[in-house]
């Protein structure tokens, strides 16, 4: 497998792709589109960044204690050793995704992006 030649194929798919659904039919966008395309500008330069550890956001039973999620979601979420294993621990969760479930139960409109 030749690395780089996936790659190429990968943006030549994702431009094809990005490209495919809009024809601006003014000729200046048309020409600008073109442009930007043309010089790589879909593809920005790679970024590279270490990501350190989340804060703890507690457990999914704290949440639960809490009031911030059904009662039910205690059994569900727990790391099991295999399907029939209920799980002996809580999940738990960072501190942006209670965040997010804290936003969610106020009604809020909101968006939420994770690794």
């Amino acid at each position: 497998m030749d690395i780089f030649n996936v790659h190429q194929e990968l943006i030549d798919d994702y431009k094809s792709f990005t490209t495919s659904a809009v024809t601006p039919q003014d000729p200046r966008i048309k020409q600008y589109v073109a442009d930007e395309l043309a010089e790589g500008k879909q593809w920005p330069e790679p970024w590279l960044s270490l990501n350190p550890t989340f804060a703890s956001g507690g457990s999914i039973d704290d949440a639960v204690a809490d009031g911030l999620l059904h009662a039910e979601c205690a059994k569900i979420f727990r790391p099991k050793a295999h399907v029939a294993d209920a799980g002996d621990r809580p999940i738990t969760l960072h501190r942006h995704q209670r965040e997010a479930i804290e936003t969610a139960r106020s009604g809020k409109s909101y968006v939420l992006t994770t690794g």
